[in-house]
């Protein structure tokens, strides 16, 4: 008995720590005030960009990695532990440091650069440039959740579908894929979001056009909490809204 007490008045304080910030923030604005913010073409242009680019980045890694995960989940292989961690770097190192690294490979003489610029495509201070900076820093939730999801599928089930008859790709498509789709849908969300809440990597190599994140620095920087913080509540209330939507989905994934 003891040890729930106690237990419970640690797990209070946390959630204290974790939500006055937020409820703070969400009061410190009046219903007018939220109507006024709406009324702001740059704010809500700023948050349609983010919520935009980070979709556009999900796709694509939807389209990328979830082909990796199943190679993770299903191959055996020299080194995949290296290519596991590999994954999981951008996650680990500081984001302002990840922006400065995809700049020297993607900035018009880098390494992806120069084929880029070749057929006018630029990163520096453009949509191009937010989306790569998403998905390098967003990347590995939907990967790892994915993983997971091919994991948690019986391999029985695609060798009784191989006996009878249906190809790899058949298999994989009405079989494996539909099973981890709960992980799948659970990691592109959170991937999605990831990418809308990104800072560092993103003011780095586009500072313009501005995203929700950049424009709360800027106005903070320039003018002060006050001016910064209707963007910073309605940003925060599409995060609760995008939280909302990975509970209902899971819930009737279940």
């Amino acid at each position: 008995m003891r040890l729930k007490v106690v237990f419970a008045i640690f797990s209070i304080l946390l959630l204290l720590f974790l939500t006055i910030p937020v409820f703070r923030i969400l009061t410190s604005l009046s219903i007018n005030q939220y109507l006024q913010s709406l009324k702001d073409g740059s704010i809500v242009s700023s948050i349609l960009l983010s919520l935009k680019v980070s979709m556009y980045a999900t796709v694509l890694v939807i389209l990328t990695g979830v082909p990796l995960a199943y190679v993770l989940a299903r191959v055996d292989f020299p080194l995949k532990g290296v290519l596991e961690g590999l994954i999981d770097i951008p996650v680990m190192i500081p984001h302002v440091a990840a922006g400065i690294a995809l700049l020297m490979v993607f900035e018009a003489n880098g390494f992806f650069g120069k084929f880029f610029k070749s057929i006018g495509v630029t990163f520096l201070d453009t949509q191009y440039g937010i989306l790569i900076a998403m998905m390098f820093v967003s990347a590995p939730f939907l990967i790892n959740s994915a993983k997971e999801g091919f994991k948690k599928v019986d391999q029985r089930l695609e060798f009784v579908s191989r006996s009878l008859g249906a190809g790899p790709f058949e298999t994989f498509f009405r079989i494996t894929l539909p099973l981890a789709r709960k992980d799948i849908i659970n990691g592109a969300l959170m991937m999605w979001g990831r990418g809308i809440g990104e800072f560092g990597a993103v003011v780095i190599i586009a500072y313009h056009p501005m995203t929700a994140p950049v424009m709360i620095y800027d106005r903070f920087n320039s003018f002060g909490l006050n001016y910064a913080l209707p963007v910073t509540a309605l940003m925060i209330l599409v995060s609760i809204l995008i939280f909302i939507v990975i509970r209902i989905i899971n819930n009737i994934l279940k």
